[in-house]
């Protein structure tokens, strides 16, 4: 007998999730948003702001799509959740049932409850709305100022810098991410984006936003007491998951919506895949809440098998993970930590003139590869994941890298030198 599905969010999880269930049966489909009328390719807004794209090409799917594959599509805010008469409260009023529902809600931008963190010209940068908001906050901008040196920060650094504005991103550690990265990487990625013509202010946090007679912001205060002028502040210091609106219901959180290893909330017939979702127990080294594209359409495909009759625990595999710091690109796979864990090593190679370089890091013992961020030098995905899966040595890796080069033909390759970088190290370790 065909089920009701209603899932709250159009983003990659929510999409992927209606797409995979229609696949597998003939539920009727709802998918309810207050973002926009159908789902788009959120890591392109920032192209719609560079002038490389306009919105409606970020949408993979023409407008027909929807209506051909009886995925209904509902614009409007879900207030309030009864999961006991599977009833949501819209903020028009309008009442609307199910028989499952998968919450799929996404991501909010992390505030830290500075004062003056919602004057005007202060935001992050998540939703199409942000994207709209920001073309208001910078026209005729002469000053901004990014805290937070993470992957949205640098998006939106390249983004106002390609409209010539002046931008100081406050960075909280001695070099840029280097809560994630190791020296050596945030060094590296440091140098340029300084280059780029960003001004990176190190060791320095955000302690308060003051504004002008128009509730506009006008200058920051540091915890050092510096004082800087701005017109405009962004905030990229993380994200949230986006549930508030759960605050009255019986579904269990967090900071994000509580689920077991197949997706389910405490409440029956009740799902949270995406951004908001929080795992209750810890799948090895990752993190309970993931705001990663990729892991959110795994969700989007698990819960699919699930809701379609095949009970499927969500299994991301090994981590990887990819983004672009202005003309370099980044991926890392496994782990590799800031530092190196106990009873493993790293091997570090760069060529500086190039700005290429990738960190291993591997165990001692017995030198299973365990990790590898990549700079510069773009690797296969499948290649890579199946070294970590089949626990390969570093030795392996090492000897059969050029396996995993994916950059286009008569690129530079770099794989001779790099073997004999980590045979000549090794070997002067021994020594």
């Amino acid at each position: 007998m065909a089920k009701k599905i209603v899932i709250i969010g159009n983003g990659i999880s929510g999409i992927t999730a209606a797409r995979h269930i229609r696949k597998f049966s003939d539920n009727e489909i709802l998918v309810v948003s207050a973002e926009t009328d159908y789902f788009f390719s959120r890591t392109a807004l920032m192209y719609i702001y560079m002038g490389h794209m306009k919105f409606e090409h970020t949408k993979p799917y023409e407008d027909w799509f929807w209506e051909k594959n009886r995925i209904q599509l509902k614009n409007t805010f879900i207030q309030k959740v009864n999961t006991e008469q599977k009833i949501l409260f819209t903020d028009s009023n309008e009442k609307i049932t199910y028989d499952q529902l998968i919450l799929a809600t996404g991501s909010t931008t992390h505030k830290r409850g500075w004062q003056g963190e919602n004057l005007q010209g202060v935001q992050g940068l998540v939703s199409k709305q942000d994207l709209d908001l920001l073309e208001e906050n910078t026209k005729n901008c002469k000053q901004a100022i990014i805290v937070g040196g993470g992957l949205i920060g640098v998006e939106l650094a390249e983004m106002l810098h390609t409209r010539k504005i002046p931008v100081k991103m406050l960075i909280r550690e001695e070099a840029f991410w280097r809560n994630v990265l190791p020296q050596t990487e945030a060094q590296l990625i440091s140098n340029h984006i300084e280059q780029q013509g960003i001004e990176l202010l190190y060791n320095t946090e955000l302690e308060k936003i003051i504004g002008d007679e128009n509730n506009r912001v006008q200058k920051i205060i540091t915890k050092k007491d510096e004082e800087i002028d701005c017109d405009f502040l962004g905030i990229t210091t993380g994200v949230k998951p986006n549930i508030s609106f759960l605050s009255d219901s019986e579904i269990e959180t967090d900071k994000g919506i509580l689920v077991n290893k197949y997706l389910e909330t405490n409440c029956k017939d009740v799902f949270a895949i995406g951004d908001c979702a929080q795992q209750r127990e810890s799948i090895g080294n990752r993190k309970p809440i993931e705001a990663v594209w990729y892991t959110g359409r795994m969700m989007g495909e698990t819960i699919a098998q699930t809701i379609c009759g095949n009970k499927t625990a969500y299994n991301p595999g090994n981590w990887f993970n990819s983004a672009k710091f202005f003309d370099i690109e980044y991926q890392t796979y496994g782990w590799v930590f800031p530092e190196a864990l106990t009873g493993h090593e790293d091997f570090y190679w760069v060529n500086k003139k190039d700005e290429k370089c990738l960190h291993f890091q591997f165990e001692i013992e017995n030198r299973k590869f365990t990790g590898i961020n990549t700079f510069g030098i773009r690797l296969r995905h499948e290649v890579v994941d199946f070294w970590l899966t089949e626990n390969k040595t570093i030795d392996f890796v090492i000897d059969n890298l050029a396996k995993a080069n994916f950059d286009k033909e008569f690129s530079k390759k770099y794989e001779q030198k790099i073997r004999l970088e980590f045979k000549l190290t090794k070997t002067q370790e021994k020594i």
